[in-house]
């Protein structure tokens, strides 16, 4: 048990989070959710468990706090990708993906955003609540949307850290190695497949639609010319 806690507080930010408490939670939540700055995926999650796990008679104030953080730094978001975000958003994720996401968010909009707000990492929710302000998706739906999806998140991680907390960390401990070692191989595999992705992938995609483009084009330029012959004659 010592060890799993020994690793956990080595992080600047968990010693940040357990020297400011429940403020603390909501600074956090803010911070995660900016395009900006880059915190841990699922940071959050781990330290509203292990909070919960400490003082499981606050858990869910744990959970409140993290609810709000996370609300305010998603409605950041928004709001900056409200006023142009559409070009930092589709160099972040691609031209091709950003469309598909529009198209996707025009029809379901509100589930867009309450599933995201509930899946865990890697889901890109960061895509999502700038998606969410570069179409000027209503501000009501948005909040209730997100507060609804970051509610379930939370309040279930931080019941689950209070009534098996001490197992998981139990287990935890035991196979703190083996853990370690499965943790490093993920993080390792995550950067190789977005290296081929960015050097790779990407480009040839965008290649293709290029091509589509263009071929597109000398289509309606060919369309174009048969009506003007056709209106000559």
């Amino acid at each position: 048990m010592k060890s799993l806690f020994l690793f956990m507080m080595t992080g600047s930010a968990w010693d940040w989070i357990r020297r400011l408490g429940l403020p603390g939670l909501i600074l956090y939540g803010i911070f995660d959710n900016t395009p900006f700055i880059s915190a841990p995926p699922g940071s959050m999650d781990v330290f509203v468990i292990l909070l919960s796990v400490g003082h499981p008679e606050w858990w869910a104030w744990y959970a409140f706090m993290a609810i709000i953080g996370e609300v305010l730094g998603g409605y950041l978001t928004y709001r900056l990708s409200e006023k142009g975000g559409q070009e930092t958003l589709e160099r972040k994720i691609g031209r091709p993906r950003a469309e598909k996401l529009y198209k996707h968010f025009e029809k379901h909009g509100f589930i867009t955003v309450c599933a995201g707000a509930i899946l865990p990492p890697p889901f890109p929710f960061t895509s999502v609540l700038m998606t969410a302000g570069v179409m000027h998706y209503p501000r009501r739906n948005f909040f209730s949307a997100l507060t609804a999806g970051r509610a379930v998140r939370f309040l279930a991680e931080a019941w689950f850290g209070r009534i098996y907390g001490q197992q998981m960390i139990g287990f935890f401990s035991l196979h703190y190695k083996p853990t370690m070692y499965a943790l490093i191989a993920l993080a390792v595999a995550a950067g190789i497949g977005a290296l081929i992705y960015y050097l790779w992938y990407r480009p040839r995609h965008a290649g293709r639609n290029d091509s589509k483009t263009v071929a597109s084009g000398k289509a309606s330029e060919r369309e174009g010319l048969h009506h003007l012959q056709g209106d000559h004659k």
